[in-house]
């Protein structure tokens, strides 16, 4: 395929990202033209896709003044190349006269844009005389106003500004071994963090050494951290609330423990149980709503995972921060708070429940521990830090970990607190 063609088909994913509020893997799966491409072609439209993303604050500040109208008042199409040809050539080493000219090129490939492919040449030559925004914006500006403020005002600028520039960094790859992580380490070619994960610079996953044998499964460090601290025994009943997609079951399983796995998604789920055979891990799945359903006994520990507005996984989904607005992320500390209230409910007298989210925004974490620490039966069970090897800054003041992600330490962001019910 054509240079044109490449970043049509980048153009087209940002559209259906930030116009039609998808993520990033939805786009690739749902679009013709990014299909259409093969191998490296394919490769080099998601790099441009996902640098437009990650960068997308910067972007839209940076190529205003270059603009004869506001880039809001701009059709989509033609907006989602002007912001493909600026990620080439202020982030992505392009050289300008190539990104210039295929981009334009692609806006008359697509209908929609064709009209306007002189608005985008005048913009990307525009874009590409002047110095990347890097030089003179703050890392905030690469958020919505209303996020940089929201986690500037919990964290402070310094480590706000820090949790905004690791969105920039491309995440590598952490597995999660069923067993001997030294031995999947060296299959996989690998390193071994103190925390059990194993670190994967590069590769496909279902061609690493292992993978069809089921001797491990693709999850983030930080979210091993939520079932360690559990402590899974063999055959201790342990339920994993809001389970999907299921890499805490199989860490659980992997203990040994019998674990039942409950979320409303079906299809979700169907991942899980592909997982769970993989594996020849064993978890009870069950389909069901975790603020109705009932537990037959109570359970001695308990897992809940939360829905949350998973703000702390930008640096893999940078998308998040702009298809979510202010107002989705206000709808969940409700349904965190129900959550919460319904595994106390189903929580032996003597257990342990951990709660986690992964999101840094503190009325989806700290705040909804607290409240339920003061309204309810539970007590905070403090994290010590030899429980957390490798994430020893994460504990918090109360006990709790706060896994925020900074330039060099690669990982989500996961709010986590250990509870429990007095006997």
């Amino acid at each position: 395929m054509s240079g044109a063609h490449i970043r049509l088909a980048a153009g087209r994913l940002l559209n259906l990202v930030l116009d039609k509020r998808r993520t990033l893997d939805d786009a690739m799966a749902a679009d013709d033209a990014f299909n259409a491409l093969d191998g490296s072609d394919r490769a080099f439209a998601r790099a441009i896709a996902s640098s437009a993303l990650r960068h997308l604050g910067w972007i839209d500040r940076g190529v205003s003044p270059f603009l004869s109208r506001p880039l809001s008042a701009t059709g989509a199409e033609v907006r989602a190349l002007i912001r493909a040809g600026a990620a080439q050539i202020w982030f992505m080493d392009v050289p300008p006269h190539a990104a210039v000219s295929e981009t334009v090129e692609a806006a008359r490939l697509w209908s929609p844009a064709r009209s306007g492919g002189g608005f985008v040449n005048a913009a990307l030559r525009r874009v590409s005389e002047s110095e990347s925004p890097a030089r003179s914006l703050s890392p905030l500006a690469l958020w919505p106003d209303w996020l940089a403020s929201r986690l500037g005002s919990a964290y402070g600028r310094q480590t706000a500004e820090a949790l905004a520039l690791a969105q920039l960094e491309e995440p590598g790859l952490h597995l999660s071994p069923k067993a001997d992580g030294a031995r999947v380490a060296a299959a996989t070619g690998g390193t071994l963090r103190p925390d059990g994960a194993i670190d994967i610079t590069s590769g496909t996953v279902e061609t690493l050494p292992g993978y069809a044998a089921g001797e491990w499964w693709v999850q983030d460090a930080a979210a091993r951290i939520p079932a360690r601290l559990l402590s899974p025994q063999p055959g201790e009943r342990i339920l994993d609330l809001c389970a999907a997609p299921g890499g805490k079951t199989l860490q659980l399983a992997a203990a040994g423990a019998e674990v039942t796995a409950l979320d409303r998604s079906r299809p979700r789920l169907e991942r899980l149980k592909e997982n769970l055979a993989r594996t020849g891990l064993h978890a009870e799945v069950i389909v069901g709503d975790g603020e109705a359903w009932k537990a037959p006994t109570p359970f001695p520990k308990i897992l809940l995972d939360a829905p949350c507005s998973a703000l702390g996984t930008l640096r893999r989904h940078p998308e998040g921060a702009w298809i979510k607005t202010e107002a989705d992320v206000t709808r969940f500390p409700a349904v965190q708070a129900r959550l919460l209230a319904a595994a106390t409910d189903m929580l032996a007298p003597g257990g342990t429940l951990v709660y986690c989210v992964c999101t840094p925004v503190p009325a989806e974490g700290v705040e909804i521990v607290e409240a339920a620490i003061a309204t309810g039966p539970l007590k905070r069970a403090p994290v010590l830090a030899s429980e957390i090897p490798g994430f020893e800054p994460s504990l918090t003041p109360a006990g709790d970990v706060l896994t925020l992600p900074a330039a060099g330490r690669q990982h989500d962001a996961f709010y986590i607190a250990r509870l429990t019910r007095p006997a």
